[in-house]
């Protein structure tokens, strides 16, 4: 599919999702809120003594979603220790997100934030048997800044340093700290949220297109037509029936012509004259 998608949507997609005191709260407003919330219940049960309970029965493990704990993919991001970085992945969701959603949508732009936050874990799954590596505590701020520099490149932000600009620099840094500390996780989650988030955008840009798979297409179903009516059947064979007789009466002329009349045969004579009673009658009829 050429050019660009659809962005606006249904009028409701530009709407807050719920109110509070008088004020909107939007769909990245609402991400933030959850992260928030998640980072008060550990900060409290990390105080109390149950801390190690709730952060093992959230984390994820390639191991336990492989019996059955599915639930790990979504909530291993719910683990988050109160930090000075995760005050700024909050603040970063707030303004760059929001400035998605309003782009995007809420649909798509809660679409875009799922994708870029299960993305990593499915990598994780996948790779589980030969590298079973944990993971807690992803809020997917820098994939939703990787969405924003990707909508608007040229857009300053930190210093005055373009979102382009900014978002490879901090994709870099988290890189080289992966490199550094030896975490194939960081790594992984790096790369595979924010490339995630960055085709997510250029798809719907219109920059390129999913491949049709078409291994189950439906065989259209044979109609059974029904028989043409016997007048019609008639009349189209009568013009063939009279075409072949004239060829036949033109055939005796000729035969005429060049040896008389009486080399006819009893046969071609009476066909002859079958032919000209009918010449008569037909005269007579429009007569």
């Amino acid at each position: 599919m050429n050019g660009h998608r659809d962005w606006g949507g249904a009028s409701e997609e530009h709407q807050p999702v719920t109110w509070w005191n008088g004020y909107p709260v939007y769909a990245a407003h609402f991400i933030v809120i959850v992260f928030v919330a998640s980072m008060i219940i550990t900060s409290l049960a990390l105080f109390g003594s149950f801390g190690d309970t709730l952060v093992n029965a959230l984390i994820f493990q390639p191991g336990l979603v492989y019996r059955g704990q599915i639930w790990r993919i979504v909530t291993f991001g719910l683990v988050n220790e109160p930090s000075i970085s995760f005050a700024f992945d909050m603040v970063m969701i707030v303004w760059f997100g929001r400035e998605v959603e309003r782009f995007l949508g809420r649909r798509r732009f809660l679409m875009l934030y799922a994708a870029s936050y299960v993305v990593t874990p499915l990598v994780l799954t996948a790779l589980g048997p030969w590298l079973p590596m944990p993971l807690s505590g992803k809020t997917g701020a820098l994939a939703v800044f990787c969405a924003f520099a990707t909508l608007y490149p040229g857009v300053p932000v930190f210093f005055s340093v373009l979102a382009k600009w900014a978002a490879l620099i901090l994709v870099g840094i988290y890189t080289m700290m992966a490199l550094a500390y030896r975490s194939p996780v960081l790594l992984i989650s790096v790369g595979a949220s924010c490339g995630t988030a960055y085709l997510f955008v250029r798809y719907y840009q219109g920059l390129f297109s999913l491949p049709r798979l078409r291994l189950w297409r439906r065989k259209p179903r044979l109609r059974v037509l029904p028989d043409l009516p016997k007048a019609k059947t008639v009349a189209t064979a009568k013009p063939a029936r009279e075409s072949a007789n004239m060829a036949e009466i033109d055939a005796l002329l000729d035969k005429i012509a060049q040896s008389g009349i009486a080399s006819l045969t009893p046969k071609e004579r009476a066909k002859l004259d079958a032919a000209r009673e009918g010449l008569l009658k037909r005269g007579a009829d429009r007569e």
